[in-house]
């Protein structure tokens, strides 16, 4: 199963250089790791990250993270994939950057 971390370019480069994200500011003040699901990603992107450029997508192998994971109720009563834990750049499947879309 896999989910989905949306990060700033300053982000990426700098858990590529360690291997490793403890998380945006928002997660470290949260205590958690915000993932979200593929369907999840679209209304994310367009809540939290609107207008914002140089962002990537971080598939993330979510069977790697072990106990830590927890599906919780987050927005509208849906269950979201939150990671407490550090995030290793071996649960990274894939990356890309996002692409803007005309409205």
């Amino acid at each position: 199963m896999i989910a989905f971390k949306i990060l700033t370019a300053g982000q990426w480069v700098r858990f590529q250089a360690d291997g490793v994200f403890s998380g945006a500011p928002v997660d470290l003040a949260d205590g958690y790791i915000h993932l979200s699901t593929a369907e999840q990603l679209d209304e994310t992107l367009a809540r939290h990250f609107q207008g914002q450029v140089g962002l990537v997508i971080a598939t993330v192998d979510l069977d790697l993270l072990g106990n830590a994971l927890k599906w919780e109720v987050s927005r509208g009563g849906a269950l979201f994939p939150h990671y407490y834990g550090v995030l290793s750049m071996s649960a990274v499947t894939a990356a890309s950057p996002v692409v803007a879309r005309d409205e």
